[in-house]
């Protein structure tokens, strides 16, 4: 009995505070170690400026992705995804195998090929959230919560999200708390060990 007491107290005195301490889950922003040499990330790794890209910090690893970026200020930029291959110094992206992203100007692009184009009337302005989904075939676009049903693919391998910006472009991430509710069947992405 009193060694149940010891180790009792033993575990609970004197420097044991009695309980294991919860490892914290990461949070998914935008990576500063795999980032553009002039690109500037601040607000917690949630807002992009500069010249160049940055890659989110966790891979697409689940079967459906959503996450946003709200478009702070004008110029050009461009979103979507990316392996880690990709070169974050080159804009714009999707000129080679490594990238598949809609540029500013309404074009997605993928191995330095338009894979599909936004209605005319409907270009991400200053203020406009862009929405996109990703289910390891198809990447699609969502301006201010609405479908543009313009889908792109082509990207093989593990995919990160991406913006890149240039020519004073400011944008936001946004890979929780959603300002749109997510399309059904996409969720916020998860860390690997949040998916088992």
């Amino acid at each position: 009995m009193a060694a149940v007491f010891t180790c009792c107290f033993g575990c609970c005195g004197e420097g044991g505070s009695g309980h294991i301490p919860l490892k914290e889950m990461p949070t998914v922003q935008l990576d500063t170690h795999h980032m553009g040499t002039d690109v500037v990330i601040v607000k917690s790794g949630r807002r992009i400026c500069g010249t160049g890209g940055c890659l989110a910090n966790a891979p697409l690893h689940q079967n459906k992705s959503y996450f946003e970026f709200k478009i702070q200020s004008s110029g050009v930029w461009g979103i979507g995804v990316a392996t880690q291959k990709v070169n974050l110094n080159q804009v714009p992206m999707g000129r080679d195998t490594n990238s598949l992203v809609l540029r500013h100007d309404g074009s997605v692009y993928h191995n330095n090929e338009e894979k599909n184009r936004l209605p005319a009337n409907s270009l991400p302005q200053e203020g406009d959230i862009v929405g996109l989904t990703y289910d390891h075939v198809e990447l699609n676009l969502y301006l201010n919560g609405k479908n543009m049903h313009c889908p792109a693919s082509g990207i093989r391998g593990t995919v990160y999200p991406v913006v890149y910006v240039d020519d004073s472009a400011i944008l936001d991430c946004q890979f929780s708390d959603f300002y749109h509710t997510a399309p059904q069947g996409f969720e916020k992405i998860l860390f690997e060990q949040q998916i088992f």
